[in-house]
């Protein structure tokens, strides 16, 4: 049975979600056919270096944000106020970071995946190792995960049932990526996107009103002795496990990663038309990234005070985690819940096909050509489609593994603070310090990965069973992910300095062209005239962040 709320769900949800579903699958074999050359691939994976900044900077929000992150958010709100607006906000800082440094040399350097940009500037075990990393993380963290928390949403909200709803989504995403590539994923995201923000604007302005406003709110909140929930920086005395500074420290590391050196984020830049859209698509995306702390995070905080003040008689909120459909239940009138679905859907399918075409374009060109280098294109194109489906039979594979889970997103930032350090230590030594040799780059992730591995082994051993393994120095356990994830950069930079001092790079090692002899350097390329300079655009960004936390601290 597809859906077991007949009375909730009207025929005009239904006909928006049918439209919705058709019309995007439409619009993405449309798209990847448009100006389809018979078996190009660079077509096929980089949608032929067709990409303006509109639809990279849509695109990339669209990939970051799943179902997962509207519910999350919105329970963090109602728990904890704005705290969790941090992993927002600080994604700003590192778009400006991906598009002042990282975008020149992905660009120039002409490569379809940055595991060939690895190779580039060090080494193929380094390509070899990231390609691996990268294919593991996006079909756990951008399939499986979203997946694994996706049908439970649209189940508890819709009634969809489990495998209906999995079945469905993945089959009709499937269907236009695997067909049109990253033409069809990036102008199906930049649809998705829009959609996106449009449900969630509709839920916001349905609990600004039940709130009374803002004012209201802030009055009940600071009347209560609750005003830190509205603050996004707390001193440890209050917030232990993510203090201001741990926020500070931690996150451009996890960031870094995430934004400038993972294929599934970084490959709507590298189809970018020229250097110039490329720069100004995570400038774009850092704009809209303002957005969730007042459209995800902020309504769960309304929520929250609107049950204290009795605005909902009769609701209560047993598990946070069903916030967000409460209030969908809750505030939405009949013949909005189509809209909603079409929202949470939209969050999913971008996901789905961001990360399914990222997975394709790196078998294809990291470990297919690397034993099969006389490949045809039309032939690779065959190989990426064969890949792009394996990853939904995979993703979907795990999710009865990971239904497990009782919390999905803090289970996977605690995994991506002990992944992340070693590749964030690798690419930013890797542009900013000539010197750094691949021989050193390849040891600092290998060990730097089995670091992480020991580190979160030893605390999920504790968290399993405290007593049998007390023995377990309690830094490992207790400090911060954020704080860990910080502390092992800095072990993996003083491993990959002390490499390089010991094992110089060679001769044949010297890519001046991919590494910055000096910072200011990134600076100097011609960017558009007037207010379109990608220079005055990201101070613009740094501003605007820097006042919203200054109003918000």
């Amino acid at each position: 049975m597809l859906l077991d709320m007949p009375g909730r769900i009207g025929l005009l949800d239904l006909v928006i979600i049918a439209a919705y579903l058709l019309g995007i699958v439409a619009i993405g074999c449309y798209a990847g056919f448009k100006k389809r050359q018979e078996g190009a691939a660079s077509q096929y994976f980089l949608a032929a270096h067709s990409l303006r900044w509109p639809s990279i900077g849509m695109a990339l929000f669209a990939t970051n944000i799943s179902c997962l992150h509207l519910v999350s958010l919105a329970q963090a709100g109602f728990d904890s106020g704005l705290l969790m607006g941090n992993f927002e906000w600080m994604a700003a800082f590192t778009l400006v970071l991906l598009s002042l440094f990282f975008v020149p040399f992905y660009i120039r350097s002409k490569v379809a995946t940055l595991p060939d940009f690895l190779e580039q500037r060090y080494c193929r075990e380094c390509r070899d190792w990231l390609a691996v990393v990268s294919m593991v993380a996006a079909v756990v963290f951008h399939i499986a995960f979203p997946l694994s928390a996706g049908w439970i949403v649209l189940h508890g909200v819709f009634g969809i049932e489990k495998w209906t709803c999995i079945l469905v989504i993945c089959g009709l995403t499937a269907v236009y990526t695997v067909l049109g590539g990253l033409a069809a994923v990036v102008m199906t995201e930049t649809i998705q996107a829009i959609v996106l923000i449009a449900g969630a604007g509709v839920i916001t302005a349905f609990a600004y009103v039940k709130v009374g406003g803002w004012g209201e709110m802030s009055a009940y909140l600071h009347g209560a002795g609750e005003s830190i929930k509205l603050s996004v920086l707390r001193s440890p005395a209050v917030e232990k496990d993510l203090p201001w500074y741990a926020i500070f420290l931690g996150y451009p590391v996890l960031g870094i990663w995430y934004w400038c050196a993972d294929q599934t984020i970084v490959q709507r830049v590298l189809g970018a038309k020229d250097e110039n859209h490329a720069r100004i698509g995570p400038l774009f995306c850092a704009i809209i990234k303002i957005l969730p702390v007042f459209i995800f995070v902020l309504p769960g905080l309304m929520f929250y005070v609107i049950l204290r003040t009795g605005g909902l008689k009769g609701v209560h909120v047993t598990n946070s985690k069903e916030v967000y459909g409460i209030m969908i239940k809750e505030l939405l009138p009949g013949g909005l819940f189509g809209v909603m679905a079409a929202a949470l859907m939209a969050a999913l399918m971008g996901n789905l096909s961001s990360a399914a075409n990222s997975i394709s374009t790196m078998f294809s060109y990291d470990l297919w050509k690397r034993f099969r280098p006389q490949t045809s294109e039309r032939r690779l194109v065959v190989i990426g489609r064969t890949a792009t489906f394996l990853s939904f039979v995979l993703g979907i594979a795990l999710v009865p593994l990971l239904d497990m889970y009782e919390s999905i997103f803090a289970a996977i930032n605690d995994v991506i603070a002990h992944i992340a350090p070693p590749i964030t230590c690798v690419f930013v030594l890797g542009v900013f310090w000539g010197k750094t040799s691949g021989r050193s780059a390849k040891y600092t992730m290998w060990l730097g990965s089995a670091l992480g591995a020991a580190l979160f082994a030893l605390k999920t051993l504790h968290a399993w069973k405290p007593a049998t393994f007390a023995w377990i120095p309690a830094f490992f356990y207790i400090t911060p992910f954020m704080l860990m994830a910080f502390y092992m950069f800095c072990a993996c930079a003083i491993l990959q300095v002390g490499l390089t001092l010991a094992m110089p790079k060679l001769a044949t090692e010297d890519v001046q062209r991919l590494y910055w002899a000096h910072p200011l350097e990134a600076l100097r390329s011609a960017g558009w005239p007037g207010i379109g300079d990608y220079r005055i655009l990201a101070a613009l960004v740094v501003l605007v962040m820097v006042g919203l936390y200054v109003v918000f601290r």
